[in-house]
Parts: structure tokens; C-alpha cells; sequence
């Protein structure tokens, strides 16, 4: 009888030892951190912009922050002509991710133009200024003075072209005919002013761009203003109009070329874009990361500083991204 009832006592040992085993791996797997099978993996294609620009310079310094962040992901960055592009190549499918300006996405999908519906939004970034530069000994003291002289205007697919074309018409210029309109980016823009090849050029972009910046440098130039009024006249003049608005560039973002003045122009927001197809764990990553790297990134340039989470929801004339939601819901207080 003792030895059955020895027998007895093993099995139960044994039989609680399994139950122990089980209930430890259970406990296990439940503490472990959730959620590595979701984490983003596989390519990524980001379009940005022209090489000296604020589009490139950003996408550099993030592709850095998203490797930390997304290891799993292989990034590559593509140069782009700017926003008109960048959007083409992301409802295309081309590229996953991308930057433009706010009314450069409302003419896209006004014009109902390929994949328009598909495009979604991530984040409202840092405005653009409108910066329209010339030697500082010109004549020119106004968009409307632009008549008969050599104009760089961006590049076809730039939001730059887009803005420019805008402001010449509500300047009362035709861009085509009233100017020698030179459909080049700000990788070429300042040289062919030095060498004498323009008289002024548009340049759309965060503050300060390298580009401008370095030219005032090594170069005596100036910012035009331009006023309210024509700030008034494009936005009567234009379908998307609430994406412009009067804003003042600061005395110190090109101190050579502003000589202590602010100057007044037209600001327009950039937004984070993508598409529907995107995968949501990947959007949603993305998203923090653009928000949690901007100070790294803003000590770098300087646009990025001003990316502020609690309007970075406001990607209009885009929705926003489920994945996007998903991440401002995390953080919601």
C-alpha cells in the first residue's frame, strides 16, 4: 500500500510540475513584448526633392531616424523635381511615402489626376516661404516688376512652378509671355544668378534653405516682398485658396541678404503623404518617428523644429492615414 501510494505522490508531483511548466510559459509569453511579428519590415521608398533642397536635407537626416527605429525596413531615398512629382509618384505607387505642399495635394486631386483618391496624409510638417531673390542692386522691388526679365521658375513638377506661376498671374504677368520664365531647380538657380543667366528666382521652401542661404553668403542678393495685397490677389485667383497666407520671413533667416528687415510672403504648409495601399504598422511608425526625431533632426535643419504634434494631425486637404490615427491615438493625453 505505501509503495502504490508512493507511485501515487510522484504522478501528482509530475502532473503539478507540467500544470507549473505551463502556467510559467504562459505568464511568459504574456509579459514578453508584444507586437514583434507586426513589426514593419520589407522596402520603403521615400520621394523627396531636389538635391540642395529642404526636402532632401529632411529625407537624409529621417532616413538616419527611421533606420534606428524600423531595422527591419530597407529605406531608399529618391530625388524628385519637388511636390507635383513627389504626389504622381506616390498615387502611382512609385514611392510609398513622400513631402509636398498643401496646394500642390489640392490641385492634385482637384484635377482628379491618377490615384488622387488613394493619397492620405501623415503629418503636417513646417511651412514653405516663398523666397523670390535677386542681385541686391536690381531694379526689381515687386513681382509685377518681373516683366521682360529672366525668371527661374522650378521645375516642371515643383510646387516652386506651381506657386510662381500663381503669383505672376496675380501680379498681372502672364508666365509665359510677360517673362523668360527658366524651368530649372535651386540645385542651379544661384549660380545662374551670380553668373548673370537670371535676373530672380522663386524658391519655395522651409527657412533657411542651404541654398539661398549660401549664396547670400558669397553673393550680394536680396528678398522681394511680397505684400499682402498680392497675397489677396492669389487667393482670389486660385482654386485652393485657404492653402496660402500672409506670412513675415524673419530678419534672421539670411542675415547677408536681409540686412536686419523681415520681409513679408506667402507661406504654404507641407504635408507627410501616402497612400491607402501603405500598410497601417508601417504608417504608424513612420509617423512617431517624424514626430520623435524633430529636435534631433531640427539641429540639422532647421524647418524640422517646427513640426508640432498637436497640429500635425491636420494633414487637410487630406484624410488621415489609419495607421497616422493610430499613433495620435497612442499619444493622446
Amino acid at each position: 500500500m505505501p509503495h502504490a501510494l508512493s507511485r501515487f505522490g510522484r504522478r501528482r508531483t509530475l502532473q503539478t510540475g507540467a500544470l507549473i511548466a505551463v502556467v510559467l510559459g504562459l505568464l511568459a509569453w504574456w509579459l514578453q513584448p508584444q507586437g514583434d511579428e507586426g513589426d514593419p519590415s520589407g522596402p520603403l521608398t521615400f520621394s523627396t526633392g531636389v538635391p540642395s533642397g529642404v526636402y532632401q536635407r529632411y529625407g537624409e537626416r529621417l532616413e538616419d531616424a527611421l533606420a534606428k527605429d524600423m531595422p527591419e525596413v530597407a529605406i531608399r531615398l529618391r530625388t524628385s523635381e519637388g511636390s507635383q512629382q513627389n504626389l504622381a509618384r506616390v498615387a502611382t505607387g512609385e514611392a510609398d511615402f513622400t513631402i509636398a505642399t498643401a496646394d500642390a495635394v489640392a490641385t492634385y486631386l482637384r484635377d482628379g489626376r491618377q490615384g488622387a483618391q488613394r493619397l492620405r496624409g501623415c503629418v503636417r510638417l513646417y511651412d514653405d516661404y516663398v523666397q523670390l531673390v535677386v542681385p541686391r542692386d536690381s531694379d526689381i522691388r515687386s513681382a509685377s516688376d518681373l516683366r521682360g526679365k529672366r525668371v527661374g521658375v522650378g521645375q516642371e513638377g515643383s510646387g516652386v512652378r506651381l506657386v510662381a506661376d500663381r503669383l505672376l498671374k496675380a501680379a498681372g504677368l502672364d508666365p509665359a509671355d510677360d517673362i523668360t520664365p527658366v524651368p530649372v531647380g535651386i540645385d542651379t538657380m544661384p549660380v545662374r544668378l551670380t553668373q548673370g543667366q537670371l535676373d530672380a528666382f522663386f524658391w519655395s521652401g522651409g527657412l533657411p534653405t542651404a541654398a539661398v542661404q549660401e549664396l547670400s553668403e558669397r553673393f550680394d542678393v536680396r528678398l522681394v516682398p511680397l505684400e499682402a495685397d498680392l497675397v489677396a490677389k492669389l487667393q482670389a485667383a486660385t482654386g485652393p485658396t485657404r492653402f496660402y497666407r500672409s506670412a513675415m520671413m524673419p530678419a534672421d533667416a539670411y542675415p547677408e541678404a536681409q540686412q536686419g528687415q523681415s520681409v513679408p510672403t506667402v507661406a504654404v504648409a507641407n504635408l507627410l503623404v501616402t497612400t491607402d495601399r501603405t500598410d497601417a504598422a508601417m504608417t504608424e511608425a513612420f509617423t512617431r518617428t517624424v514626430i520623435n526625431s524633430r529636435d534631433r533632426i531640427g539641429r540639422e535643419v532647421h524647418a524640422a523644429q517646427l513640426v508640432d504634434l498637436r497640429t500635425a494631425i491636420y494633414t487637410d486637404p487630406l484624410d488621415v492615414h489609419e495607421g497616422a490615427k493610430d499613433y495620435y491615438r497612442s499619444v493622446k493625453p
